[in-house]
């Protein structure tokens, strides 16, 4: 994997934080720390943090179990409890319809919760991702640390929600992920988000009726086909047929 420059990422995560532009992050949060005296230790200190953060990060991928759920993200080993059944359920119906589709024409490889996607900092095992030919020609059998893909999709839960919402939906954007979906199981609805000039733009809102996949082309399904399973298994048939 090739890591975005530090330095622009560090730029862009501020702002999308913030939703400054690149010249004003410049100029309203960096340039002050460089005219500081200090800064010598302050990039002393920040650098001795981010090496014990990399000795963590080493040994979590060193001791991690494919029986375990977990995850590395801002220098802390996240342990997932298992998933409820409305979690479970949205996940398998999605990962199912986009396999079909993807398989049917040949559009790359779709994978799930398992793939350990490997960024810059942090480690993220995605409920639903896709790679689309070019990255998928790259991953090798034996393969267990996966790059940024084309398209995630994460089923929200009360534990998880905010880094979805938060740490990864910065991160995924950092890394290039053109798509990214949000969905919730309990209220039924799916946030559809798209890269536009590095960051997400909400797409749209559905609770019902049609979404068209951005990064997967020709990927449209009904919303609640993710949902429910007579709607699932009419979506399967169509996307069998197509």
């Amino acid at each position: 994997m090739n890591p975005p420059n530090v330095a622009e990422s560090l730029v862009r995560a501020v702002e999308m934080l913030l939703g400054f532009s690149g010249e004003t992050v410049l100029d309203t949060v960096l340039e002050p720390l460089m005219k500081r005296p200090d800064l010598p230790q302050l990039v002393a200190t920040l650098n001795e943090q981010l090496q014990r953060e990399r000795e963590r990060r080493e040994t979590f991928l060193h001791e991690l179990t494919p029986n375990e759920k977990a995850e590395f993200i801002g220098g802390e080993r996240i342990l997932h409890s298992p998933a409820r059944a409305a979690h479970i359920r949205a996940t398998g119906r999605l990962f199912a319809m986009l396999q079909q589709h993807v398989i049917e024409h040949r559009l790359g490889e779709v994978l799930f919760e398992k793939a350990l996607v490997h960024l810059t900092r942090n480690d993220y095992e995605p409920d639903v991702l896709f790679y689309g030919k070019d990255k998928a020609s790259r991953i090798t059998p034996d393969q267990m640390l996966f790059p940024a893909p084309d398209f995630i999709a994460e089923i929200l839960s009360d534990s998880t929600e905010s880094r979805d919402r938060g740490i990864k939906f910065l991160d995924y954007a950092i890394h290039g992920v053109a798509e990214y979906w949000i969905v919730d199981a309990d209220e039924e609805f799916v946030e559809q988000y798209a890269l536009v000039d590095q960051h997400y733009k909400l797409l749209r809102k559905l609770d019902s009726g049609l979404i068209a996949g951005v990064a997967v082309t020709g990927f449209e399904i009904p919303v609640a086909a993710i949902f429910d399973d007579d709607a699932h298994r009419a979506a399967m048939r169509s996307l069998h047929v197509r």
